[in-house]
């Protein structure tokens, strides 16, 4: 037999070894689908492919993108959090209280982060120390973190209005800036899709958070502190929620009580579509960011075409649905 049948024909050719090891990779299929809905948009509106609307559908993702970066990672280890559309509000609203209060921008957006921390923390706390099911404490930190954005927006008697008006430059560069053409949310986005993609592929941390999705016995068997490792994916989860919802704030120069709300579907359904597995081990930030993509190409889509906001929500139940489904059935074969 012929060194090029044994080899399944591709010795000699570097290209076309190269050229299958890409189609291999997981993410391309879910890149295949949102090249074809561009495709389909660009001729269902002539608006699609505009500079703006195009701008407009990458700043409309960074949020959701950045959060589906920390999601990422806690669902590579075989967890989940439905509490990061809260914890985008009340990193919000502690901000614009603070600064309403007369303090600084700088200061008061640690402290926003700083809440956001705390407040991941405590769901890696809760999962770890006492061993729960991560859908649990991080359903309840759900409604915790929402209670609390009411009472920091209202106070005890609800005397202050919901919404707390952010009018600082900083800020508003944060959410709503432009560096040249490119909005500044977007460009953050991509800074920390590469340096999170760089840090699961290259670091120690990193290989320990697949390790632990992939057999968290093993893994903790070979000297991985899964405990340590899982406070930290939760911790920067926190921090990234309190991210998006400082850029959220100074976007729409106001922080809102309802900010975030249902972004929690929104991000585990970019996570899973880009190709994560909800059982563990699997996933990888660029896919996060593609189905972030898709997720935002689709909204823009609705409205683009002018059609209900119902047809919008059930549609996005259904790619939902579809995504995890999808996951199932390669996990069964």
């Amino acid at each position: 037999m012929s060194e090029l049948a044994q080899t399944g024909g591709t010795t000699g050719n570097p290209l076309t070894t190269r050229l299958l090891s890409i189609l291999k990779i997981r993410e391309i299929g879910v890149l295949a689908a949102l090249l074809l809905m561009c495709v389909i948009m660009s001729f269902a509106s002539p608006y699609f492919l505009g500079v703006n609307n195009l701008f407009n559908v990458l700043r409309n993702m960074s949020t959701i993108g950045i959060m589906a970066i920390g999601m990422t990672m806690i669902i590579v280890t075989a967890g989940i959090d439905l509490s990061v559309g809260s914890m985008l509000a009340v990193t919000a609203i502690v901000m614009a209280r603070l600064m309403y209060h007369g303090m600084g921008a700088f200061p008061a957006v640690l402290a926003g982060f700083a809440t956001g921390a705390i407040l991941g923390a405590t769901n890696g706390l809760l999962i770890t120390r006492l061993n729960l099911t991560p859908f649990i404490p991080t359903l309840g930190m759900l409604s915790i973190a929402r209670g609390l954005t009411v009472w920091f927006a209202t106070g005890l008697k609800g005397s202050v209005a919901s919404n707390i008006s952010v009018k600082n430059p900083f800020v508003e560069f944060l959410g709503g800036g432009y560096i040249g053409p490119i909005p500044m949310p977007v460009i953050i986005m991509f800074v920390l899709v590469l340096f999170f993609s760089f840090f699961l592929k290259r670091t120690v941390l990193g290989r320990q958070i697949y390790a632990i999705g992939s057999n968290e016995e093993a893994a903790m068997l070979s000297g991985v502190k899964v405990d340590r490792v899982k406070l930290f994916v939760y911790t920067l989860m926190g921090l990234l929620s309190g991210l998006a919802g400082i850029m959220t704030a100074g976007l729409l120069s106001t922080a809102a009580t309802n900010a975030g709300t249902g972004n929690e579907l929104d991000v585990i359904a970019a996570v899973v579509i880009g190709g994560a597995s909800l059982q563990g081990g699997k996933g990888t930030v660029w896919g996060a960011i593609i189905g972030a993509a898709i997720m935002s190409v689709l909204r823009n889509s609705f409205v683009l075409l002018h059609l209900p906001g119902f047809v919008q929500t059930i549609s996005i139940g259904v790619v939902i649905i579809l995504a995890v489904s999808i996951d199932s059935r390669k996990l069964s074969s």
